[in-house]
């Protein structure tokens, strides 16, 4: 029990190893780029401090990072397994009597526990350093976030107030959606009933209305629309919700996700691609677990049999095709065709399968 539990903290220790070592390598190489593409806009735009632009990239940095995260476990997997098995180390553990089973779970036990922490503890800070980074972004290039952000006109926020239903649509948005530029607003009555529409300048959020500057008022009716400098609309939404509401996806934590889920349907905002992110992360460890099967589909073989360099390359192009249906399946989970625990699930379930019907074939022919 002393020898097994010694090289199952060895084979552990390895898998770690390499697992860490392949995220900092994906670490350095995101903030590389990232700064690079900084540096770009700030030629383009306008002039920023090289010192703002390295703040924003390293604020940034760690949610990007995230994503890199079951890439550099499976990099990092096949790493240990091929450290292992170039030292014969695999190849003596086997003939003990060890099997793939056994070799492997240090190295799943190691995948879920980084999956756990990677979920419950650095994702809230990623998230809240994202936060900061947007808000750091839209002063230093002195745009904003799009609202809701789409590649067309852009999305409507139906909201209620006093006065009856409003539909709003903002072109652009800052300071987590409390000020809006280039407002659109159509009216109702508590009847359901079209009573005017608003095209201001910019809305601001204060308790229990929306404060639009620079408005023209066009009523139903027929009337010449009427400017406001200052007109109000009011809603249901506090400052406080939709300072959580909106925002990326990113830039929430896993903790903050199911209040926010719940705050954006009362609002009446689409929840659907934050109920795909809160599954995707509770969905991480096993994710992070069926990258180390994956792994060790194609890093068992002996080096002396060869073809270890295909086995490495096969594992890595299976890597990319898994990433692309798992990225398809989370754009249908978004779209609403599925719901979102088959969205992020359903890539892992078929994964796992697959990585354990190869390795029992392995095993047991």
């Amino acid at each position: 029990m002393s020898a097994a539990g010694t090289l199952a903290r060895y084979i552990s220790k390895r898998f770690l190893i390499g697992i860490l070592g392949a995220f900092a390598l994906c670490v350095v190489l995101i903030f590389m780029i990232d700064l690079i593409e900084l540096l770009r806009q700030a030629g383009k735009f306008r002039s920023v401090s090289m010192g703002a632009l390295v703040w924003i990239s390293l604020l940034r940095l760690p949610a990007y990072a995230e994503l890199t995260l079951p890439f550099a476990v499976l990099v990092g997997s096949i790493g240990a397994l091929l450290m292992l098995s170039r030292k014969s180390e695999l190849v003596v553990a086997r003939s003990a009597g060890m099997s793939v089973w056994l070799i492997l779970l240090p190295g799943i036990a190691v995948a879920l526990l980084l999956g756990a922490v990677f979920v419950g503890l650095y994702n809230p800070l990623a998230a809240a350093a994202r936060a900061k980074s947007e808000a750091l972004y839209a002063e230093a290039f002195e745009r904003h976030k799009d609202f809701l952000k789409t590649k067309t006109a852009g999305p409507w926020l139906r909201q209620d107030g006093v006065d009856g239903q409003s539909v709003i649509h903002a072109r652009a948005s800052s300071e987590g959606g409390m000020n809006l530029a280039r407002v659109t607003v159509l009216q109702y009555d508590r009847q359901g009933r079209f009573v005017e529409r608003i095209d201001a300048r910019r809305a601001m959020l204060n308790d229990g209305f929306w404060e639009l500057r620079g408005a023209w008022v066009s009523r139903d009716g027929g009337e010449k629309p009427a400017f406001y400098e200052r007109y109000l609309v009011s809603t249901y939404l506090t400052p406080a919700e939709v300072k959580t509401a909106v925002g990326s996806v990113i830039s929430i934590s896993f903790w903050e996700l199911p209040a926010f889920i719940a705050v954006a349907e009362k609002a009446g905002l689409p929840a659907t691609r934050y109920k795909v992110q809160y599954e995707l992360l509770r969905s991480r460890p096993a994710l992070l677990a069926v990258m180390v099967l994956l792994a060790a589909t194609v890093s068992l073989r002996a080096f002396r049999f060869g073809g270890i360099q295909t086995m490495v390359v096969v594992g890595l192009v299976t890597g990319f095709g898994f990433f692309l249906l798992a990225e398809v399946s989370r754009q249908v989970g978004v779209a609403g065709l599925t719901p979102p625990e088959m969205a992020a699930w359903a890539p892992v379930a078929i994964a796992c399968c697959l990585s354990l019907a190869v390795l029992m074939h392995q095993e047991d022919g």
